[in-house]
């Protein structure tokens, strides 16, 4: 059953926590890395999150080249996140940033991959056999 759980209501969760629970915004800076260059790579709360998100979107869509029953359970449920994060960006002021529009359509990207993967998989173990 918790196999079935969008890991990116995790990043939604943490986005909640940034506009309403801390006293932290999506820009305030987290770390700053110093690279060969010599030039400075700063990193913001929301460039973290766009990152966790990107990974979080990878193990999603390996999840979705499962074939379960909770597999329907999880697509239906990163459908859900989606529409909260959608939501949240046109009606709340306080996620009115970039990072949490990059937040949603990597949300958005996980609805859309889940069901292809599904689609494409189920396609290949029912497609007819020619036995000849």
């Amino acid at each position: 059953m918790l196999s079935a759980i969008p890991l990116l209501s995790i990043v939604l969760l943490l986005a909640n926590l940034i506009a309403f629970g801390a006293q932290i915004g999506f820009a305030e800076p987290l770390f700053a890395l110093t690279l060969p260059s010599g030039g400075t790579a700063s990193f913001t709360t929301g460039d973290g999150l766009i990152l966790l998100g990107l990974a979080l979107l990878y193990v999603e869509i390996f999840k979705a080249t499962r074939t379960s029953s909770m597999s329907v359970l999880d697509h239906a449920l990163s459908l859900v996140v989606f529409i909260v994060a959608l939501v949240e960006l046109l009606i709340t002021p306080k996620f009115a940033h970039p990072a949490f529009f990059a937040v949603t359509a990597i949300c958005l990207i996980d609805v859309i991959a889940g069901f292809t993967v599904t689609i494409a998989g189920a396609r290949r173990d029912f497609a007819p056999t020619n036995q000849g």
